[in-house]
């Protein structure tokens, strides 16, 4: 099997986007207010009309605008969260995306797990990628590549596919530099952990 099939991968794609927007507001939560600098996202899958948050949150679909961490203050780690946290954010991010039932399992299922292995994520991501420490990257990108490092370590959807789909979410959400950078740290964590090489 060398892709996902058509009828799940329309629906897959959605999940990880809902699952790297899910993780994304999760991190800005976590940033001083003086530090946030965010544009609301409004693509296609998003349904019109503002979006509602909860108290405590600050954006529910959004995407970091500049590529500079904050020096005084890198995120709480993804693992230190509540998981009533992680249920009211994911929340706040579905009720955005129109997706099948299916997609919205597989997305919750994908941030629970990136939380659960976040530690482990981070490590082998950090290995990997020269010259940057995790909580230095960009916010998208160091969730997009947790995304991707999850289901390289954990499930059967082959590299290319994942590593296509990371791409696209970094060009999609990220800056002109996340796309190659996403790309090159993905494709020596799939040749450590599945020895596969991608090119």
């Amino acid at each position: 099997m060398t892709a996902e099939p058509n009828s799940n991968s329309s629906a897959r794609h959605r999940a990880r986007e809902v699952a790297l927007q899910t993780l994304f507001a999760m991190d800005l939560q976590a940033r001083p207010e003086r530090d946030v600098r965010v544009e609301v996202v409004r693509p296609q899958t998003v349904r019109k009309g503002p979006i509602k948050l909860r108290r405590k949150a600050r954006v529910a679909v959004a995407i970091e605008t500049r590529n500079e961490p904050h020096p005084e203050a890198p995120p709480v780690p993804v693992s230190s969260r509540p998981s009533s946290t992680v249920d009211e954010v994911f929340n706040d991010v579905a009720e955005h995306f129109e997706m099948p039932h299916a997609a919205h399992g597989f997305a919750r299922d994908l941030v629970a797990k990136v939380i659960e292995h976040a530690d482990a994520l981070d490590e082998i991501v950090s290995s990997h990628a020269r010259n940057w420490r995790v909580d230095r990257m960009a916010i998208v990108d160091r969730n997009v590549l947790r995304l991707a490092a999850f289901e390289l370590m954990h499930t059967e959807t082959p590299a290319a596919v994942i590593l296509d789909e990371a791409v696209e979410l970094a060009r999609r959400f990220g800056s002109d530099e996340s796309p190659p950078f996403v790309n090159g740290v993905l494709d020596a964590v799939a040749r450590e952990v599945r020895g596969e090489d991608t090119r």
